[in-house]
């Protein structure tokens, strides 16, 4: 067994995080324009659909042709995959709030931001939680297979390095 490297985990796990929390910001950022605007959902939906459709391989493909620098790269990929799948789990979320929830809330007359934070936030809550266990599963297999392809450092460098040696034992470690 080669020793394990801490280094190569810590810099996978830096790059699921940091990618998972852009694109968690992003989707966030989107759903609200579509929950709020029919136009902008008429127009984004699609693409956020497109998006989901097209495979992992085909991002890691293109991001090896389109970008020089191995990090973004794989930030590029793991934004692609997993910022369309948070803004449609939000949006659905959002939208399966119940209608007499929401017909009790505009009774009140809150502000736009009181009708957010009170109401929409509160039930979108488990719809977070999901996607984020989804999110995150699919981000380390995402960022494993990216890391094959030109990384230097992290898990998926580590398993190509054993292939390379054909060391099978390595590859179950890693």
């Amino acid at each position: 067994f080669t020793k394990i490297s801490f280094v190569d985990i810590f810099v996978t796990l830096a790059r699921v995080i940091a990618a998972l929390i852009f694109s968690f910001v992003a989707g966030i950022a989107i759903a609200i324009a579509m929950y709020a605007s029919s136009t902008v959902d008429r127009y984004i939906s699609p693409i956020a659909r497109l998006l989901m459709a097209v495979p992992v391989v085909s991002w890691i493909l293109f991001a090896v042709l389109w970008f020089r620098g191995v990090e973004f790269r794989i930030v590029f990929v793991l934004i692609m995959v997993c910022a369309p799948l948070f803004t449609v789990d939000l949006l659905d979320s959002m939208r399966d709030t119940s209608r007499d929830l929401r017909k009790m809330m505009r009774s009140f007359r809150p502000t736009t931001w009181q009708y957010f934070i009170k109401l929409i936030v509160p039930a979108i809550m488990p719809g977070i939680f999901t996607s984020w266990k989804i999110n995150l599963s699919l981000a380390i297999r995402v960022v494993t297979m990216a890391e094959l392809v030109g990384a230097t450092t992290g898990i998926g460098h580590q398993l190509s390095v054993a292939q390379e040696l054909f060391s099978v034992a390595d590859v179950f470690a890693w």
